[in-house]
């Protein structure tokens, strides 16, 4: 049978890999490793330099890497993602059946953490034909990781929610689409492909933004939206035009995150 751990790494800090997710990596037969093009070599960088650095003598664990499938761009984003996934799951399974033709433990790290904005849970559960089993799924155990919500949240030095009052998870795209979630006092948002927060009316809303978050190259800026919000959308630009590639995340609030109860 094959073992199949997806284990949370952070994102991009060495040490933001837990005891649990180095002992996870040490006790594998294979780590497997994706590549997602040049632009974001940075990526696999980051994983190979995680191996160096986190694996002793005596791991017995082997690393291979592999060329990700690419997601199509198209007009039905849920159905492209869809085949994306099942692409992967795909490229997956000839990785493990290569290599483990007789079953044993298979390691992959996932940036920040497998549950949230992450699917690799989703992806994992396609597989099937492992080995020599035709039926066979691995058997998937995860090892939480860090998220970005928790390192941007860590570097601006405020909480994620304000007293009391709940928080929305969501994306770009979704933020552009609906606005403002239902009575959230705080929403953060993952997965923007750029400047999101510009079809909110910006005025009583404060935003804390980051990019990189937790790699050397890590940007911070945070203000009122009517303020700043111009300066990310310049800031990104030159960021992703310099290194190729971009992620950020930012976290908007319309109550104050460290205000005390009223007297």
């Amino acid at each position: 049978m094959i073992q199949l751990a997806l284990i949370g790494v952070g994102t991009g800090n060495p040490d933001h890999v837990t005891l649990a997710g180095v002992r996870a990596l040490r006790e594998a037969d294979l780590i497997l490793l994706p590549r997602k093009g040049k632009a974001k070599s940075d990526l696999v960088d980051l994983r190979r330099l995680l191996c160096r650095n986190l694996l002793d003598e005596a791991a017995r664990s082997r690393v291979v890497e592999f060329d990700l499938p690419h997601r199509e761009r198209r007009d039905d984003y849920l159905g492209a993602v869809d085949d994306w996934h099942a692409a992967i799951a795909e490229v997956w399974r000839e990785q493990m059946t290569r290599h483990l033709p007789r079953g044993g433990r298979v390691a992959m790290m996932i940036w920040g953490d497998p549950s949230l904005y992450d699917s690799s849970l989703r992806i994992a559960d396609r597989l099937k034909g492992l080995g020599q089993d035709e039926e066979a799924s691995p058997a998937v155990s995860v090892v939480p990781g860090i998220t970005s919500l928790q390192v941007l949240t860590a570097e601006h030095r405020i909480p994620l929610n304000a007293l009391a009052e709940p928080v929305q998870i969501t994306t770009g795209r979704r933020l552009r689409e609906r606005g403002w979630p239902g009575d959230a006092a705080s929403v953060a948002v993952m997965l923007d492909a750029g400047g999101a927060f510009q079809a909110l009316a910006p005025e009583g809303l404060h935003i804390w933004w980051g990019a990189y978050l937790g790699m050397d190259k890590q940007c911070l800026i945070e203000g009122p939206l009517d303020e700043v919000g111009p300066a990310i959308v310049e800031r990104r630009v030159e960021l992703r035009e310099r290194h190729g590639w971009i992620m950020d995340v930012y976290l908007l609030a319309r109550t104050p995150l460290l205000s005390r109860p009223a007297e």
